[in-house]
């Protein structure tokens, strides 16, 4: 089973960048706790071995999933989309129709969500309701609070 994720390039250099730290800086640190740990004598009883190796064990299995989700991930290619509709990579300003509060944020993968960068899931209540629409359309989105009406003022990429 593999579940494919969708970055944008931004989000793929991230997750490489990070691997990479990991690999090159923080698995040779373990290596060296551990070196020295099993310098101090007694494996048996060395609370510091037995702790670096734990952390080397969590280290080990963080590179594997992230190695396993740069095999399942997919470059979104943004030259395609129309910028007539609300589609993931969409940055789409829209106005609360209750209260005439306007805000933008892009729409953007799962994984990429940021909510201090504007960046909002398009598998978030307002993601999913915001998709398809067009400029002038009604987005009715369902929030533990009620029904939200936002109206879609502009769509840019």
């Amino acid at each position: 089973m593999s579940d494919v994720s969708y970055y944008t390039q931004e989000g793929l250099d991230r997750l490489k960048n990070e691997i990479k730290e990991l690999e090159s800086i923080e698995r040779p640190k373990i290596s060296q706790q551990i070196a020295e740990a099993r310098d101090k004598g007694d494996l048996s009883e060395n609370a510091e071995y037995d702790a670096a190796k734990e952390a080397q064990g969590l280290l080990e299995a963080r590179i594997a999933k992230l190695k396993n989700k740069l095999a399942n991930a997919r470059l979104i290619d943004d030259s395609d989309i129309d910028s007539s509709k609300v589609f993931i990579l969409s940055t789409v300003k829209i106005k609360n129709i209750q209260n005439k509060m306007e805000v933008s944020y892009t729409i953007v993968a799962e994984n990429e969500a940021d909510l201090k960068a504007r960046k909002i899931s398009v598998d978030s209540p307002i993601g999913k309701g915001l998709l398809g629409k067009s400029v002038g359309d009604i987005a009715d989105i369902q929030t533990p609070s009620g029904v939200m009406k936002f109206e879609v003022i502009s769509i840019e990429r």
